[in-house]
């Protein structure tokens, strides 16, 4: 499994409702608990209705269809940035997971990744 790049910058916010949200975009991941409701989106999409909002995230995408059975992708990606001090919010979905890091941290993680061996596409 390889990453591969999101070019567009992602803000990661608490919103009060889901009402009124334009799933038909590109890149939405919505998760409701008792708690909260989060949203991580392009920038330019985050709704006027948000609550906190952290700006300046970019992603990588996990590619391929990740198999439940499959263990430790996600982990082994993470420890190689760890390693070099990037800190991440990973997102999963039923298909693949997303690691998102810091704007400014973007191109040193994807320098560690490939001297770690991963292509980075």
């Amino acid at each position: 499994m390889e990453p591969k790049r999101l070019e567009y910058e992602l803000t990661v916010c608490k919103i009060d409702s889901a009402d009124g949200l334009d799933l038909s975009r590109e890149f939405n991941f919505i998760a409701r608990t008792e708690e909260e409701i989060s949203l991580v989106c392009p920038t330019d999409d985050v709704p006027a209705h948000t609550i906190e909002r952290e700006d300046g995230w970019k992603s990588f995408l996990i590619e391929g269809v990740l198999d439940f059975s499959l263990i430790g992708i996600l982990s082994k990606l993470t420890a190689v940035l760890a390693q070099n001090n990037i800190g991440v919010f990973a997102v999963s979905t039923y298909n693949t997971d997303y690691i998102l890091v810091k704007f400014e941290d973007f191109k040193k993680a994807e320098k560690a990744l490939i001297n770690t061996g991963y292509t980075v596409r």
